[in-house]
């Protein structure tokens, strides 16, 4: 499996957006040597589709799989495109306050400490429908571990489209987010016009 070793905050740095988007409360004091060159047209459209991949941690190729899905539904593509991301149960599981970043969401619903409507997903990319109801396995619940992320995640705001019950780890999808509910910085347009070419 493909993973993606780039130093975080140096990632950031390069795209230009704060690391809080990602679960992460460190800030770098470094800054990065620009060229006073202007970017392209073309290195506009590509930032943004980085920014989307890097922020989900999604690759290549499932990330054009999910823009060729977003084209297909009704609507315009490029906010699909970011409704289907943030519909992803790892995503789901970050926002709900269950992991402290995506990587350790992805990780959780890996080691099958997830369920979904009662039944056991172990896929991050499942994408989560309105009337979900999603919550950690009962024998994984007493766990230190997820203490220390309440902990961790206490002062985190619940998206308005999600309904989170902290004590009982246990969150529902009142309804599919729309794109003026998704506060991530990422231009899904520049995405559309790079795809498009």
């Amino acid at each position: 499996m493909a993973v993606n070793r780039v130093p975080v905050l140096k990632r950031c740095r390069s795209l230009g957006m704060e690391p809080h988007f990602l679960g992460i409360n460190k800030t770098s004091t470094r800054q990065l040597r620009r060229s006073n060159r202007k970017l392209s047209e073309y290195g506009q459209q590509l930032r943004e589709k980085q920014k989307a991949k890097f922020i989900y941690g999604v690759l290549e190729k499932p990330f054009r799989n999910y823009y060729a899905k977003a084209k297909k539904l009704e609507g315009m593509a490029g906010p699909n495109l970011i409704i289907m991301l943030e519909t992803r149960l790892d995503n789901v599981m970050f926002r709900l306050g269950f992991a402290r970043t995506r990587k350790e969401a992805r990780q959780i619903v890996g080691h099958k400490h997830v369920l979904v409507n009662g039944r056991q997903v172990n896929i991050p990319s499942y994408l989560v429908k309105a009337g979900d109801t999603i919550e950690i396995k009962e024998k994984h619940k007493s766990s230190p571990r997820y203490r220390m992320i309440l902990e961790a995640t206490g002062g985190h705001l619940v998206p308005e489209w999600l309904d989170a019950d902290a004590e009982n780890l246990k969150g529902i999808v009142k309804e599919l987010p729309k794109r003026d509910m998704i506060d991530i910085p990422v231009d899904e347009m520049l995405i559309v016009e790079l795809y498009s070419k």
